[in-house]
């Protein structure tokens, strides 16, 4: 049976992906975090509703690396899902050291540069890394492959994601995360067989279906995205596209945290975490969802072809935990493990991620068009 610490266990992700891993699979689990009582609240919930005593609690502190290596005896995967990213290089060599198995739910090109400087490592050692996990990054690429595997050629693949949290969810450290990510803010697409310029960006407009409906979108970049026109030599278009939601939002707070990290990139990120959180919080109106679709074309049978497909999901941090436990599912039976470091958009098989995503509830819809 495969024993599973998820550092922060308890908070709003790692919550419901230890319910659908329990729900799922056999895995035991850890909830861990700073605060035990936390820990012990949510590990007697599950344990309520789910029989076997699973799942237990600890007191984990991510800076602290002896900590980790006493916390990682016995475990065969360390699941971050705690907004730890300056601790990525301690945590991702205790689990090493331990022989344990890794996937973080996190942003941070910092992260990401420490995890590639130890891939040569990870995988002499056996060990498999999964990182990049979760709706974005995590579901864009995975989402192409998805499109990929209904076409013979893919000549163009456009994600685009609807974002609208809705209110009353709580500040978290998980904003600071995201306000490093504006720190390092890319937007370069793949036009004409090349990408852009890294100080460029893109605006499209997108139509999200009746709920929504057409909405001007502005080109985001992630690193997973780079190595699919290698994947899909045939490609001439790729992009990933994020929704407006309010133009208060879109033209005033978000340039203005843009430039208040520029000027304090320390101390500024916790005041523009929260400017920015209440406007994502206040200002867009219904519908509240988290949508993320793609449009390609291409060829299928000799004549050209469309595919589309989407996914939906009321609540946000859903949507994060349920790609990660669809991706987990495939990790624990064994037949996608592989040694090395992998963004989980191609650890996964996307056909299987996509089912399994849907069978715990996430909305999916898809087509084939003529062309």
């Amino acid at each position: 049976m495969t024993k599973i610490l998820i550092l922060g266990g308890y908070g709003l992700t790692g919550r419901p992906l230890a319910r659908h891993l329990l729900e799922q699979s056999d895995a035991e689990i850890v909830l861990a975090g700073r605060s035990l009582d936390k820990a012990q609240i949510r590990t007697d919930e599950l344990n309520g509703q789910h029989p076997g005593g699973r799942v237990s609690a600890l007191r984990l502190d991510a800076a602290d690396p002896a900590g980790l290596r006493s916390a990682l005896q016995g475990i065969d995967l360390l699941v971050v899902a705690a907004p730890v990213t300056r601790h990525t290089e301690t945590i991702a060599r205790a689990a090493l050291d331990c022989g344990a198995d890794y996937l973080d739910v996190e942003l941070g090109a910092q992260k990401l540069a420490w995890l590639q400087s130890l891939a040569p490592e990870i995988e002499r050692s056996g060990r498999c890394f999964i990182t990049e996990a979760g709706f974005h990054p995590g579901l864009p690429a995975a989402l192409v492959r998805y499109a990929g595997a209904h076409l013979d050629r893919l000549d163009s693949a456009v994600a685009a994601a609807y974002l609208n949290l809705g209110k009353a969810l709580p500040y978290s450290e998980a904003v600071d995360e995201l306000m490093e990510m504006f720190q390092t803010y890319q937007a370069q697409v793949y036009q004409d067989g090349r990408w852009t310029k890294t100080g460029s960006y893109e605006l499209r407009k997108v139509d999200f279906g009746a709920d929504i409906g057409r909405r001007l979108c502005y080109s985001m970049f992630f690193d997973e995205l780079l190595p699919l026109p290698e994947f899909y030599p045939s490609l001439r278009e790729l992009g990933f596209y994020m929704s407006s939601t309010h133009w208060l939002v879109d033209w005033v707070i978000y340039p203005l945290a843009m430039a208040g990290l520029k000027f304090a990139p320390n101390r500024g990120k916790r005041p523009m975490g929260k400017l920015v959180w209440w406007g994502m919080q206040n200002l867009p109106k219904p519908p509240y969802m988290l949508l993320l679709k793609i449009e390609a074309s291409g060829e299928l049978n000799g004549k050209p072809a469309r595919f589309e497909a989407s996914l939906c999901h009321p609540d946000g941090y859903e949507l994060t935990a349920i790609p990660v436990a669809a991706c987990l599912l495939q990790y624990l039976d064994g037949s996608e493990r592989r040694p090395g470091l992998w963004m989980m958009g191609y650890f996964a098989e996307p056909l299987r991620l996509f089912a399994d995503m849907q069978r715990m509830g996430v909305q999916l819809t898809s087509a084939r068009l003529p062309g």
